[in-house]
């Protein structure tokens, strides 16, 4: 089954372009991006990186811009899945509001740059929405964000590989 999803990255989106879409992903992100690009196609580190932050953010504008309208409209939705979900990503955002609103820009960019499953571009651009942040401010507290942790992933990424270099070494 993997080698059947390798494959169609590799040949058919080329590892370029599936770099770029496994980095738009929600929770995966540029934190799965990197070392997919990385130790799965044996790109250099710094086309990874590149390709995964660009890709990263090309959701943010459209979150910041959208995601109230689409969740206002998901809670009056008559389907029930949506307004569970609406429901969700509110808790989400509001659990995180008030750290994020004390420190504005550099609370929405630490947000989004420390490398944990749901801190990243799209939970930050969310809460950044949530509280009526400044579109332009919000859109370059992300960017700075999810850079900061594009090097943190490939600094990662450079000790596991350093690790295993030396493993094969002792071994």
């Amino acid at each position: 089954m993997s080698e059947a999803i390798m494959g169609f990255f590799e040949n058919i989106l080329g590892e370029e372009l599936a770099v770029l879409l496994c980095s738009m992903i929600p929770i995966v992100e540029l934190r799965g991006a990197i070392p997919v690009g990385w130790f799965a196609f044996d790109m250099p580190w710094w086309l990874a990186y590149l390709l995964a932050v660009i890709g990263n953010m090309i959701p943010v504008p459209l979150i910041l811009l959208l995601i109230r309208k689409v969740l206002a409209w998901m809670e009056t939705c008559r389907v029930k899945l949506f307004n569970r979900v609406a429901l969700w990503l509110r808790k989400k955002a509001e659990k995180n509001t008030d750290k994020i609103r004390k420190y504005g820009f550099w609370g929405v960019c630490l947000f989004i740059a420390i490398p944990l499953p749901v801190t990243g571009a799209w939970t930050g651009s969310l809460v950044a929405a949530t509280i009526k942040m400044n579109f332009w401010k919000a859109l370059l507290s992300a960017l700075l964000g999810v850079m900061i942790a594009g090097v943190i992933v490939s600094l990662i990424c450079f000790g596991i590989q350093s690790g295993v270099s030396w493993l094969s070494v002792l071994v």
